[in-house]
């Protein structure tokens, strides 16, 4: 796949008796679209343990320097991260920062890293306001880390002052205005089809079509990014599944068909982005066909998923269709794909331009995108996960959702 946005955030943990709330924090961040790797520091698990941090990321912790030598671990999580954010940042790690100190797995991660820093103080007053920490602070703000400022309020015991954890929103507020991210589907259910349907003729053979997935899983990837609940239906894909996107696989028209059935009355936003089989043999017969009896094919049409799917769809869900029928110049394949966006009762259509350049298996696309009673939008040679974004904005508007 072309290179995309990471969704990977490494969440450190100070040790500071607030690291409890960072239990919410990455709750929150998980719901922006992120995947979080915790490195809590040694000191920090005296507050809460490994077993937490691992059931509520999904993933095993990182805390010491000298575990999984050989994979390098430091180096590897510096390279995935989108942003390092460390809640609580304690006085001490304010310090160890500052001065460049490489003493355990989470100094070691954000000096190999170049992804921005997210800082969270929290801490007594008095240690937030002595001139050391007010350097420490300075010193990182001047190498471009985001420190966010602590509140006023209680603090442990009966102290009351400067340095307590900052209220989860604001946090969460801060991260996406320093990363520029938007999470503008957070909340809403993405369905996707990606890849192609095969059809049986025997056990060992079938009719099928040269479709990668590629695009549908860069929609997916883009959509999860952007917060959204995002169900991929996979049909005979080799690429990965994504982290985080609820992943269905299927090998026939037919059986999409009955995960589509069951898939689209919760969901809000519909991509068609596979490939069906127009056709499949009238009978599959079990074992191997003998060649020699391999002379026709009887073929019967399959079901027109799209036109079912798009007679029973309410006024709050969209539906993006796919089409790959020839040059989008050619005005007479234009006209077929825009009756086909109409008939199906689409709200938008791309038309994949399979003369111009290769589409299948490629990284990159080219097409144009169709709307009723718009002009069309000529899509020049673009990555697909580009288009994957494209195809998100345009859809965000008629879903009628609130810009970040």
């Amino acid at each position: 796949m072309s290179k995309k946005l990471s969704r990977e955030i490494v969440l450190g943990v100070g040790g500071g008796i607030s690291a409890y709330k960072s239990c919410e924090l990455l709750r929150r961040l998980q719901d922006e679209g992120f995947l979080i790797n915790v490195i809590p520091t040694r000191s920090s698990l005296n507050f809460v343990g490994a077993a937490t941090w691992e059931a509520l990321s999904g993933r095993p912790i990182a805390s010491d320097l000298w575990n999984r030598v050989h994979e390098v671990p430091h180096i590897d999580l510096a390279k995935r991260a989108r942003a390092i954010v460390i809640a609580p940042t304690t006085a001490d790690l304010l310090a160890r920062l500052a001065s460049g100190r490489a003493d355990d797995l989470l100094t070691n991660v954000v000096l190999a890293s170049t992804a921005p820093i997210i800082l969270v103080p929290a801490m007594h007053p008095e240690m937030w306001q002595n001139s050391a920490t007010v350097s420490n602070v300075a010193t990182l703000r001047k190498r471009g880390y985001l420190v966010i400022e602590p509140e006023t309020g209680r603090m442990t015991g009966e102290d009351v002052g400067i340095g307590r954890y900052p209220a989860i929103p604001s946090i969460i507020d801060q991260i996406n205005e320093f990363l520029e991210h938007r999470s503008d589907f957070r909340g809403r259910k993405v369905l996707i089809t990606a890849g192609g349907t095969r059809e049986a003729i025997d056990g060992v053979r079938y009719i099928g079509n040269a479709s990668s997935g590629k695009q549908g899983y860069a929609i997916a990837y883009e959509a999860a990014l952007r917060g959204a609940e995002v169900t991929l239906i996979s049909a005979n894909v080799t690429l990965p599944d994504i982290d985080g996107v609820r992943v269905l696989h299927v090998e026939s028209t037919e059986q999409m068909q009955e995960v589509l059935n069951r898939e689209f009355p919760e969901s809000d936003l519909l991509f068609m982005a596979a490939a069906i089989a127009d056709a499949r043999p009238r009978q599959k017969l079990h074992g191997k066909i003998d060649k020699s009896e391999l002379t026709t094919i009887e073929l019967v049409p399959n079901p027109d998923l799209l036109a079912s799917l798009g007679a029973t769809k309410r006024t709050d869900q969209v539906i993006v269709a796919f089409a790959a029928q020839g040059d989008i110049h050619d005005a007479d394949q234009v006209a077929k794909a825009d009756a086909k966006l109409r008939s199906k009762n689409a709200d938008l259509l791309y038309f994949n331009d399979v003369i111009g350049s290769p589409i299948f298996g490629s990284e990159e696309t080219s097409g144009l995108i169709l709307q009723p009673n718009d002009q069309p939008i000529e899509v020049g040679r673009i990555a697909k996960m580009t288009l994957a974004t494209k195809l998100l904005d345009l859809t965000h508007d008629k879903l009628g959702l609130p810009n970040d």
